[in-house]
């Protein structure tokens, strides 16, 4: 139930609003005079303040600017019968929602209360995204890999130049790329992350400079492109390598005009976009075989980074650890549990070809699946045994072999798909099979990508 706090020293008009606000099902609270209603605020934190102007000790401007300063998210309407543009106008500056001149007209009254609390929650998910993005920029490390590393985002991070970010497949190349967006003077600006390798190669363009109205057959709409979004933040082009010749030509095309034309239009539209881009590709032999562009290459290539594979800075290890554990409890609001040195010992041994993420995977599903509070080196062995025995418990049932067909081929095809960091295209070229058959047996075993919803790492 949402709470509306009324202060307004006329006790019929604050009578009628109760009365009108109470049937529609909100919680209402008083309050007769400015200080009263700046103590009430930070007794109850109402969803909305329905405040009026014009009151003896305080008026309803100086406790507008009072509850601004210790809650910039206030969600505040002005009532008075008073009231002109010029009120109105100055009110909206101070930070109140909106102004509503007595006498009211109900329904006006209920749809700025509701067109507020929209706002409200706008804020509030702005903000939970917002610590979402912080928490997945964090830097985690303490190896000497990882603190040249955080020096050098440093730096590049204050420059406007663009960035090639090289590395193996789950080391954290995407987090690596928020984090100089992050540090940059365009981090209260958008950050646009456009995955080459997963959009089809005939829409890829539309995805990158848009189309007009009617282009697109299936989707008829006026479609905007990431760039464009993307325009005075950073533009994040993971697995450019996946790009197609031609689409490599347009792309260096608008890196060198800083301008993009949507598909279907002859309008050019300027754009200021820092490109950020990502590959675990070398992308010097994909130049020699005449499958990257030299010229784009270097437009991309003006500072580049390199991430290191978990298994040059196994220290790292047990901090990450207990970064996931604490990280995966609270998403999955569950206690956490504690892993002991040897787990730590054992889990920093192992070689993570997956690198973050597979260890990221592997920390989930021992939180998940374990059953002890208290996570040893035998749990982590028990429950990796327990992982790769699908098989053996085939074998030794009564399957029939095409029961063991399909079990052991969607492992292996999930094995590769990691391996591949889900790339459709490259998990296909190891598989030597079509995509589209690919794509049938994902469906046929029900197989699901782990880190769809957490990109993080």
């Amino acid at each position: 139930m949402n709470t509306i706090l009324i202060i307004e020293d006329d006790k019929a008009i604050v009578d009628i609003l109760k009365m009108i606000l109470e049937h529609d099902g909100f919680r209402i609270e008083m309050a007769f005079n400015g200080p009263t209603g700046i103590e009430k605020y930070k007794e109850v934190t109402p969803d909305i303040v329905l405040l009026d102007i014009r009151m003896p000790k305080m008026d309803g401007i100086e406790v507008l600017q009072e509850i601004r300063k210790f809650d910039r998210s206030a969600i505040i309407i002005m009532i008075s019968g008073h009231g002109n543009i010029e009120t109105a106008v100055h009110t909206t500056k101070l930070g109140a929602y909106d102004f509503i001149s007595k006498p009211f007209d109900v329904e006006r009254l209920k749809l700025t209360i509701q067109n507020g609390l929209n706002y409200k929650k706008l804020l509030a998910e702005n903000e939970s995204m917002k610590r979402k993005f912080d928490s997945d920029t964090e830097f985690l490390g303490s190896s000497d890999e990882m603190n040249r590393l955080k020096d050098q985002v440093q730096k590049i991070a204050s420059t406007s130049s663009r960035v090639l970010i090289t590395g193996e497949n789950g080391t954290g190349k995407e987090l690596a790329a928020k984090h100089i967006h992050k540090l940059s003077d365009r981090a209260d600006k958008p950050f646009i992350h456009v995955n080459c390798a997963i959009i089809p190669k005939d829409l890829l363009e539309v995805e990158l400079f848009g189309c007009v109205e009617g282009y697109l057959s299936f989707s008829p709409g006026k479609r905007i492109g990431k760039f464009e979004m993307a325009n005075n933040g950073t533009l994040f082009l993971d697995e450019i390598a996946d790009l197609s010749m031609e689409s490599q030509a347009k792309l260096l095309n608008v890196l060198s005009e800083n301008k993009i034309e949507p598909l279907g239009s002859n309008t050019e539209i300027p754009v200021d976009v820092r490109v950020l881009s990502s590959t675990n590709r070398n992308l010097n032999q994909l130049i020699s075989e005449g499958n990257f562009r030299e010229d784009l290459f270097h437009r991309l290539n003006v500072l580049t980074l390199n991430i290191p594979p978990l298994r040059t800075r196994k220290e790292d290890i047990p901090e990450l650890v207990c970064h996931f554990t604490k990280e995966i409890s609270l998403k999955n609001e569950m206690p956490e549990k504690t892993f002991t040195p040897k787990a730590l010992e054992y889990l920093s041994s192992l070689k993570w070809p997956g690198n973050v993420r597979e260890l990221k995977n592997t920390i989930e599903r021992l939180l998940i699946l374990s059953d002890s509070e208290i996570i040893d080196r035998k749990n982590i062995e028990t429950e990796n045994r327990a992982y790769s025995s699908e098989m053996d418990k085939l074998i030794n049932s009564e399957s029939t072999l095409r029961d063991f067909q399909d079990v052991s081929e969607k492992i292996f095809i999930e094995k590769k798909l990691a391996e591949n960091n889900w790339n459709i295209s490259k998990t296909a070229e190891a598989l030597d099979i079509q995509r589209s058959h690919l794509y049938t047996k994902i469906k046929q075993f029900n197989i699901e990508n782990p880190d769809k919803d957490d990109k993080s790492h």
